[in-house]
């Protein structure tokens, strides 16, 4: 498909509304994302023509959710290059897919006085899961300091692992300021030291080509929602090795082989992370959001949107006054800045008015913010479906926004 911005738009219905009377400019999009008709479509189809539980009964529908809720896994395990199907774990959404990890992989590798690895740009889905389990176990969190680009220290990383250390958690890329992790070389300092490493992938699989082999990262998470699909579903890729090895995070049916009131045997991957009735709609759904995005092509989308990423930068920083957060490191789909001497949350409430959908506060990173001194940013966030007059409404909006505080 040729990149045809207008075709596009058009294929996302909830863009073409109105907003206090004026046309809508969503740039909330590391929250959520809108959604193609052909994701809308489809799971209005499963609930009116196949609705059946999955992989549980032998009759036609039952056959047919099975058929297409696994050939999601297939085509997800394509996209990532994962080498085996059932290292696809399907799950409610990235932070579930964390918890699962840090719950089982706790389990099996944590104990006492052990010491497990995060940077100071995380999400709190990649914060709190560590901090609950070593808790738990009497382990201890360790956080990678920032560079005064707010980068990621990687000579301060290499300085942190020792043969305590038993997993490195780092994002991708941040949600809350966008920058790109040096996520290649923590995994290769990371190996080096046999220490596995998990990537937060939930900014990560939007703005960039993803291939797990190629990472060699030893998990990787994502959710739907962000990358087109519906909510309530999302991703855990973790190596075989380390899946096989990892007790269930939850029990219940599906995951198990045998049940006896003396003893249960777990069932094989990946269905042995995978408890009760799945979101089989939604399942499906994330397929058809993945298979639109490859009729598009990840690389035409990555060129418009780093285009207009360049553009935003541009635009915003000739505004005085406004100042953008980590103007320096390498970002992607993510311009987060603060106005002078005007609160975030005021700002973004006004900007709203003029029907552009921003997101104020700070972004479940809270410990970021801290460090920064700041209440929060607002936070523009792209995707592929924006325009530069997009980005103009949003320049002509914070213009209005000052003169209302001057």
């Amino acid at each position: 498909m040729s990149f045809d911005i207008d075709k596009i738009r058009k294929d996302f219905p909830a863009l073409n509304q109105e907003v206090y009377g004026k046309p809508l400019v969503y740039l909330d999009n590391a929250a959520t994302s809108q959604k193609p008709q052909v994701v809308i479509d489809s799971i209005s189809n499963y609930y009116s023509t196949i609705n059946s539980n999955v992989h549980r009964g032998v009759h036609y529908l039952s056959q047919k959710a099975t058929d297409q809720f696994e050939e999601a896994r297939k085509n997800i395990q394509a996209y990532i290059n994962a080498t085996f199907s059932h290292e696809v774990i399907i799950t409610k959404g990235a932070t579930d897919s964390i918890n699962m990890v840090a719950s089982s992989f706790g389990k099996q590798y944590l104990k006492e006085g052990d010491e497990v690895i995060i940077s100071a740009l995380e999400h709190h889905a990649n914060i709190v899961p560590w901090q609950m389990i070593c808790a738990s176990l009497k382990a201890e969190l360790k956080v990678i300091p920032l560079n005064p680009d707010l980068t990621i220290s990687l000579d301060a990383f290499k300085k942190m692992l020792n043969k305590k250390t038993k997993i490195v958690a780092i994002s991708h890329i941040s949600n809350a300021l966008g920058i790109v992790n040096p996520v290649n070389e923590i995994i290769k300092i990371a190996h080096e030291n046999a220490i596995p490493v998990l990537l937060d992938g939930a900014q990560g699989i939007v703005h960039s080509t993803i291939d797990v082999q190629e990472l060699d990262c030893d998990f990787y998470c994502f959710s739907s929602h962000k990358f087109y699909g519906p909510m309530g579903v999302g991703i855990l890729y973790g190596k075989e090795k380390w899946l096989n090895q990892m007790p269930p995070y939850q029990t219940g049916g599906e995951m198990i082989k045998s049940v006896s009131f003396e003893k249960t045997t777990f069932n094989d991957l990946p269905y042995k992370f995978e408890t009760g009735t799945p979101n089989v709609a939604d399942v499906i759904g994330f397929n058809k959001a993945v298979q639109y995005i490859q009729s598009i092509g990840m690389g035409q989308i990555i060129k418009y949107e780093e285009d207009l990423l360049a553009y935003a930068n541009s635009k915003l920083s000739a505004i005085s006054g406004v100042h953008i957060i980590a103007p320096n490191a390498p970002r992607a789909g993510v311009v987060s800045f603060n106005l002078d001497n005007i609160h975030p949350y005021d700002a973004g409430t006004i900007i709203d008015k003029f029907g552009v959908a921003v997101r104020t506060g700070n972004h479940c990173a809270q410990p970021v913010m801290d460090l920064l001194n700041i209440p929060g940013t607002i936070r523009a966030s792209f995707a592929f479906y924006n325009t530069k007059d997009e980005v103009d409404r949003l320049a002509e909006a914070i213009i209005t926004v000052q003169k209302m505080f001057g």
